[in-house]
């Protein structure tokens, strides 16, 4: 059985619950309740388990903070014996617009710390990636205050209206790979 591993970026602790920087996490939470999943703690995060038409999705929820989230995502590669092919890292963005979102195969961390982190980690910037937009139309404003914020009630509502797409998006990259999810899911809100 092919096995993926889907990681969704955030920072433990009842602080940091639906903050900007915790998309990953709702993610996460979102494709779990969907499945009738349920997380269980584990070294280096929560993990839960899904298996679809001959495929393993492990969704992970790193426990080590966002600017260490290397160090869970390369024990449970290794742990689970998964090529860095088959991982998906799901993270907020704060260069795009509120609930866009992109999906690549390489790129720059944007100075985004924790895809920073796994890029260093890995020591390779290749590696697939989700990112959502988090972006307002403020411009001069704290960027850390702005991601550890909580969403507001808009900002949720409008977040949450996307998360079904999100999880189409983890399942076609599982089942399609991620050339196909590019071209079938970027450029589209």
């Amino acid at each position: 059985m092919k096995k993926y591993l889907i990681v969704g970026l955030g920072n433990i602790g009842d602080q940091y619950f639906e903050t900007r920087h915790n998309i990953g996490f709702m993610v996460l939470n979102y494709f779990a309740e969907n499945n009738d999943l349920s997380f269980e703690e584990v070294k280096y995060g929560s993990i839960c388990k899904y298996k679809s038409k001959g495929r393993s999705f492990i969704l992970l929820k790193p426990n080590t903070y966002m600017n260490l989230s290397g160090k869970a995502v390369k024990y449970w590669l290794s742990k689970e014996n998964i090529g860095i092919e088959n991982l998906l890292v799901i993270s907020d963005d704060l260069n795009l617009p509120l609930c866009n979102f992109r999906i690549r195969s390489n790129g720059s961390c944007g100075g985004h710390n924790g895809l920073l982190d796994i890029e260093n980690t890995l020591n390779t910037s290749v590696y697939n990636r989700l990112r959502i937009g988090i972006s307002s139309d403020y411009k001069n404003f704290n960027h850390i205050d702005f991601v550890l914020g909580k969403l507001n009630e808009d900002e949720h509502n409008e977040l949450f209206l996307i998360f079904p797409k999100t999880c189409e998006v983890i399942i076609s990259f599982v089942m399609n790979g991620i050339d196909s999810t590019m071209n079938s899911y970027n450029s589209k809100k």
